[in-house]
């Protein structure tokens, strides 16, 4: 089976890695890809915004499934576009795509199905946002509705703060995703990535992980993307993933059908693990990045075959996911200035010594310059290895890492520190 896969970036990389090894696959080619994908796909230079060119792209090459991996696609309706075409596609529709284009459709969905989440108001002017903020106390969480490249949140622990950010976004710092503002309590405990497939009726877990958000070691400055990831992340515990799934996927899976918005792909929370349980702080409608990263190191089946049953709606008829029981942890390699203006344009070496470790390094935002390889993006290269523990994949990622020479690049040190610290 021939297969198109949508995206540029690191998660794409992990995916078109695994998609590779399908025994079921025919061809592969990613749109637009990167240098890491090409070594196991064939790019081809579509515009993701371009959905006539992806679906007649598609029907030409007799793809017979589409894997989108970025969010915005999904929001613009990729998946309706190739549906109607007859053409299976993991991903959601536009309309179930809602629950991560809009922060505050998702935040009407749990006040309306009991979801545990944090109490939250919902604000398209300044004015009337400031003069909330008095009622959520500090620290406060304020976030942009709409999509903002993982960037669109700000946890205020001042009155100056929660002020800028509320400026910062109705006066278009994250463009139209800030015209409606999300205000939420601060909810205490500790963050985990739970993912979930679901076909619009049967829903399966699919692993679990955690992020480090901010840039800085010890989890300081400003949210990014993601600087490294490990899985799976063993403060889920099993008693807890079986809450999660029980009180927050199901029931949202459940909502979005009787509401006639099947939710079919990856099904994304991000988690807060409190003293009284998980909430859930947000959905994201696609894999993770860089989590994608750990959970296809450590996935053992047939991927092609497992997202064509997700596509195809037929999730209950085939074997669920497995995942090996064993550690993976990836550290994001940077362009100096991420999250903010990155340094283009650095030079990148020693990807094959890296790799001789034993690790895998997945192309996150690299490119071509005269046929040697440098930083085109923020997050550049996703460095990932594996080992018994958190400790053992941790010093097998910062091995590769020491490996490559990417001059105007920069790592956190330590990806991974809470559960190296719990490991004892």
């Amino acid at each position: 089976m021939n297969v198109l896969l949508l995206g540029s970036g690191g998660r794409e990389h992990a995916l078109a890695w695994r998609l590779a090894q399908s025994p079921t696959l025919g061809r592969l080619y990613a749109a637009p890809g990167n240098p890491g994908i090409a070594e196991c796909a064939e790019c081809v230079a579509l515009n993701l915004a371009d959905i006539d060119a992806i679906v007649a792209f598609a029907r030409d090459k007799a793809v017979g499934l589409v894997v989108v991996g970025p969010e915005q696609p999904l929001v613009d309706g990729v998946a309706d576009r190739l549906a109607q075409a007859g053409i299976p596609v993991f991903g959601p529709t536009a309309a179930a795509a809602q629950l991560e284009g809009s922060k505050g459709f998702t935040k009407d969905l749990c006040a309306r199905e009991n979801i545990p989440t944090a109490a939250y108001a919902r604000f398209t002017d300044r004015a009337s946002a400031e003069a909330a903020l008095g009622r959520f106390g500090l620290p406060v969480v304020i976030k942009a509705d709409g999509l903002a490249a993982g960037k669109g949140v700000v946890i205020a622990t001042t009155d100056i703060e929660a002020t800028a950010a509320l400026a910062d976004m109705f006066d278009g710092g994250f463009g139209g995703a800030g015209a409606e503002v999300v205000i939420e309590e601060f909810l205490e405990g500790e963050e985990a990535s739970f993912f979930a497939l679901s076909d619009g009726e049967t829903v399966v877990p699919f692993g679990s992980a955690q992020d480090h958000k901010r840039v800085g070691e010890g989890d300081s400055g400003p949210n990014t993307g993601g600087m490294g990831a490990y899985s799976p992340a063993t403060i889920l515990t099993p008693e807890l993933t079986a809450r999660a799934m029980a009180e927050i996927v199901e029931p949202t899976v459940r909502a979005m059908a009787a509401a006639g918005t099947p939710y079919a792909g990856v099904l994304y929370a991000g988690l807060m693990l409190t003293a009284d349980g998980p909430q859930l702080i947000e959905y994201n409608a696609r894999f993770g990045d860089p989590e994608t990263q750990v959970l296809m190191l450590r996935y053992e089946g047939d991927l092609v075959a497992l997202l064509l049953a997700v596509a195809e709606r037929r999730l209950a008829e085939v074997p669920a996911p497995v995942l090996a029981d064993r550690t993976a942890l990836t550290v994001v390699m940077a362009a100096r200035g991420y999250p903010g203006t990155p340094e283009k344009g650095g030079a990148i070496a020693g990807i094959a010594p890296a790799e001789a470790t034993g690790a895998k390094v997945f192309h996150a935002g690299t490119t071509l310059r005269e046929g040697a390889l440098v930083a085109g993006g923020g997050r550049v290269l996703n460095v990932t290895a594996q080992g018994g523990s958190v400790a053992e994949a941790q010093a097998a990622a910062y091995r590769a890492v020491d490996a490559i020479d990417f001059p105007t690049g920069f790592c956190r040190r330590d990806i991974g520190w809470r559960e190296v610290a719990r490991e004892g």
